[in-house]
């Protein structure tokens, strides 16, 4: 296993309620815990969470699926893969770190269990950071032909009958790369010790089909779980920093911060000269912000 980050990050496995999360830990002072995406490991904060540590305790993980974390088997209505149980996971490994409050910051799939983790526990976040997304509700009520061809994987990874963790285990390096160079214009380039980790934990074929149950849960539970929020008024009521790339898919075709609006009363942001993977390919830039906004 390649290691990008300081010593300082200690690692633990925490058991939160039978599944098994990897975790790193750094820093002193008030909690702050970052969530990586597709098709990453908490190693995508590689560049940014040794410079969070001299104001933060920083908290990584990888999500359940994901990396070095327990993978566990999946149902027919997906809810071990439904952002409620992601985001659940989390709040047990802070609760095991001592932290009842804490401040968080996802990237793709970590801004989704991010945003899920501050509507059912809103006690719990101090202040809540999604980089590079909007709500999923927004995307499928948006959705229209050009999401289909920037973000095809969403409806190819939902296929049933193991059709894409049969045709992505043919080749799970290629992938990897593939999806990662195809939403990347510009910036830092990514580690290639970081890409080949990646790479390393894809190739387990039990993360290829948790991270297909992630997707198949985002088109059918997670939606209902929305669905109630929004019946019932449910908004984020922490301040909530909104970036992302301004030469990708999310900065070219919505209005990022309008669409944050419809789901949090206290929403601020900006876009950073970069595309999808915000944290390795606009590093200082994404630290500045995150110092600035959880300094608050």
């Amino acid at each position: 296993m390649s290691d990008l980050l300081p010593a300082a990050f200690a690692q633990h496995t925490v058991d939160a309620d039978g599944v098994r999360i990897h975790t790193r830990v750094a820093g002193e002072g008030p909690p702050l815990l970052l969530l990586h995406g597709y098709p990453q490991t908490h190693l995508i904060w590689h560049h940014v969470a040794p410079a969070l540590t001299a104001h933060h305790t920083v908290v990584l993980t990888d999500l359940r699926g994901y990396g070095d974390s327990g993978k566990p088997p999946s149902d027919g209505d997906h809810a071990p893969y439904a952002k409620r149980a992601m985001a659940r996971d989390q709040l047990l490994v802070m609760r095991s770190l001592g932290f009842d409050r804490f401040a968080v910051a996802g990237h793709d799939r970590g801004a989704r269990v991010a945003h899920r983790l501050t509507l059912d526990h809103p006690g719990a976040v101090s202040a809540l950071a999604v980089l590079d997304v909007v709500p999923t509700r927004h995307v499928y009520e948006h959705a229209d032909a050009e999401f289909s061809r920037a973000y095809y994987h969403w409806g190819f990874l939902t296929a049933g009958n193991g059709i894409p963790e049969h045709l992505i285990g043919q080749d799970p390096g290629f992938w990897v790369r593939a999806r990662m160079d195809a939403r990347h214009q510009g910036g830092t380039p990514f580690d290639e010790a970081a890409q080949a980790e990646y790479v390393r934990c894809f190739s387990d074929p039990a993360a290829i089909h948790a991270s297909c149950e992630d997707y198949r849960a985002a088109a059918t539970i997670d939606l209902a779980h929305d669905a109630e929020d929004a019946a019932a008024g449910r908004t984020v009521t922490a301040p909530l920093l909104a970036l992302w790339g301004e030469l990708g898919f999310v900065g070219r075709h919505y209005d990022v911060l309008g669409a944050w609006r419809e789901y949090a009363a206290d929403v601020r942001g900006t876009a950073l000269p970069c595309d999808h993977y915000v944290p390795e390919e606009a590093p200082g830039e994404t630290v500045a912000h995150l110092r600035e906004f959880f300094r608050e």
